[in-house]
């Protein structure tokens, strides 16, 4: 009778014909185009293929600590005004700028870093170098010291600019380094080199960081960048991401190790500089629950949460593929917490039942 029924239909009705055809057209478009990786809705994919889904690898992370942080300062900048710089330190530092720094010569001084001597000190730096520079001035830097530093070529030596594009020098090239040994054999990063860039008559880009590199006792150079954050209240966070080829590793600035207090100032900076530790527990943007954990390589974007990251290929904030990932801090998956609190729970309820018996 079915049968029947269908081929009357065929017969007497050209509008279920036409739904059959563009039926049939439809599933077979789907088909052919989740054969060859485009996106499709989810509702025209199977339960097995949405299961299939290859989750991002997590790329493994080793926790040191930074014992430098170089910021620049508040005034304007110029390379025939000079710059200041606002560094900070959990030792007593030595900072050294050098202005005009010739870039081959510093590819070559990071290249010998990783072969030859540890560039640990201002002298092995300036070696390695081979004072290919135009002016070279250093700081004593206290320790914890937030104060600025001002930097700028002798007036005498007549330097307005660098050159026409493309350069052959770095307009500023500022160094970090232990002052004290007993100091460096503590810490596992013993330099960090940022180069800046500073305006001149020829090029008025405004001062900026170009990029930084730490230096490593055992011969290793990471590069430092910024996370892209999704809260309101700070854009890019102070932890790290390695280039690839090595080991991810995360970075902690001086302010983000517990240290007692002496004054009231000291202690709003550090309220001020624990902001961060506070927003990355911001929800996630995809679930707007759970707390914001995971930052996603190779766009740097920290949006999403430790449940989320496993069903993502894209981004969501910028829709870039997604080729590894790793955590802001190691937390404890959500059954351990719900356990931990249900033990609380009995406890205090044992707790309680035990007081009434008493009374």
């Amino acid at each position: 009778m079915a049968a029947v029924f269908l081929v009357m239909l065929y017969e007497y009705s050209p509008l279920f014909y036409i739904s059959v055809i563009t039926l049939c057209f439809v599933i077979t478009a789907a088909m052919v185009l989740g054969w060859f990786g485009f996106d499709v809705p989810v509702i025209l994919r199977s339960s097995d293929e949405a299961e299939s889904v290859s989750t991002a690898p997590e790329k493994s992370m080793v926790q040191v600590t930074n014992p430098f942080a170089l910021e620049l300062g508040t005034k304007a900048a110029s390379v025939t005004e000079g710059i200041t710089l606002r560094p900070g330190c959990l030792e007593e530092c030595v900072l050294t700028c050098y202005w005009g720094c010739s870039i081959q010569a510093l590819q070559l001084a990071m290249q010998s870093h990783q072969r030859g001597p540890r560039l640990s000190t201002p002298q092995l730096f300036q070696e390695a170098v081979h004072f290919q520079y135009h002016h070279c001035q250093s700081f004593i830097l206290d320790k914890e010291s937030k104060e600025e530093q001002f930097t700028q070529i002798p007036i005498d030596l007549g330097i307005t600019d660098l050159g026409p594009m493309p350069r052959e020098r770095y307009p500023l090239v500022a160094v970090l380094t232990l002052a004290e040994p007993e100091a460096r054999d503590t810490y596992n990063i013993v330099a960090n080199v940022a180069v800046i860039h500073v305006p001149d008559d020829k090029y008025r880009l405004s001062a900026r960081i170009l990029f930084q590199h730490l230096l490593t006792a055992q011969g290793n150079m990471y590069e430092l960048k910024p996370l892209f954050m999704s809260t309101d209240n700070e854009g890019s966070s102070r932890a790290t991401d390695p280039p690839a080829g090595g080991d991810a590793s995360e970075a902690q600035g001086p302010g983000e190790e517990a240290v007692e207090a002496e004054d009231e100032e000291e202690e709003e900076e550090q309220e001020s500089e624990g902001e961060w530790s506070e927003t990355q527990g911001k929800d996630c943007v995809v679930c707007q629950n759970a707390p914001l954990n995971r930052v996603l390589l190779p766009c740097r974007h920290a949006c999403v949460c430790d449940g989320c990251v496993s069903r993502l290929q894209h981004c969501p904030m910028c829709r870039a593929f997604v080729m590894e990932s790793f955590a802001l801090s190691q937390r404890p998956p959500a059954s351990a917490e719900e356990e931990d609190d249900d033990d609380e729970e009995e406890e205090n309820k044992d707790v309680g039942g035990n007081g009434a018996h008493e009374e």
